[in-house]
């Protein structure tokens, strides 16, 4: 089977971005999924998004993790799938589009994307760390020396510990920089290891620290492995709203693939 892929990265998080608005692509095939991802066999990235049409939208987004297995939703392939489609010609700079966890609005000026996130209902502080569900599920936890921490080995043993085990959760590891500036690195569930960026990471990080006292500000900048990335949001008494994720999302390139 030929396959014809987009390659984009928002902040160094890449995704094989796939138009198929036809409904084509073989989205339960796990192992060619996964084939696609693979950076030594296939193209290469940390997932694969298909742009699919939606009739209460103006399009789908449908994420698989790079182990091949539909995901929850993805920040930073949120930012690029909108890319994506302002390239098609789909949308000029505005957009609506479905995700696994709902309707998302997003702004798109020049290669910079604003992704409006779901609200945050519950923010849950533990003595060493915060849980907070932004789309998908995230541990947010305070260290010093982040530049030197074994993200790798510390994130799996969370991922796969109490009280996650086969569910799991994304690891964040964070270190305060100034009051609204936090640096952040993170292991991803689902491609078992660190990504450059994650962008329902970040949100998180920016709502746990707000929650924790950690700062006063709502818009936090967040410094990651691939790049900076804002957040904004309004605590409204129980939770939060008017989630807001910034930063840049661009194509690398496109081609085609056997697989």
């Amino acid at each position: 089977m030929e396959i014809t892929f987009y390659k984009y990265q928002g902040t160094g998080n890449d995704f094989v971005v796939i138009d198929d608005r036809q409904l084509r692509f073989p989205q339960n095939d796990a192992k060619r999924i996964a084939k696609l991802c693979d950076r030594r066999f296939g193209i290469g990235a940390d997932g694969l998004i298909l742009l699919q049409n939606d009739d209460a939208a103006d399009f789908k987004m449908v994420y698989f993790n790079s182990d091949g297995n539909q995901s929850t939703m993805c920040g930073n392939g949120g930012r690029c799938i909108v890319a994506f489609a302002r390239d098609l010609g789909l949308i000029e700079n505005e957009t609506t589009f479905i995700a696994i966890d709902g309707l998302h609005h997003a702004v798109i000026q020049s290669d910079t994307v604003t992704l409006q996130m779901q609200d945050v209902q519950e923010v849950q502080q533990f003595e060493a760390h915060t849980f907070v569900d932004t789309g998908s599920p995230h541990h947010v936890q305070l260290v010093d020396g982040l530049d030197r921490f074994d993200v790798k080995q510390k994130g799996a043993k969370i991922r796969y510990g109490a009280p996650y085990y086969e569910v799991g959760s994304n690891v964040n590891f964070v270190e305060k920089i100034s009051e609204d500036i936090f640096a952040v690195r993170t292991y991803e569930r689902g491609v078992e290891g660190e990504t450059l960026s994650c962008g329902t990471g970040v949100t998180a990080v920016a709502i746990a620290m707000f929650d924790a006292g950690e700062t006063g500000s709502t818009a936090i900048t967040l410094n990651t492995e691939g790049g900076r990335l804002q957040v904004t949001f309004e605590p409204n008494g129980i939770g939060y709203k008017n989630v807001h994720l910034r930063g840049e999302a661009k194509k690398i390139y496109q081609g085609s693939i056997l697989c």
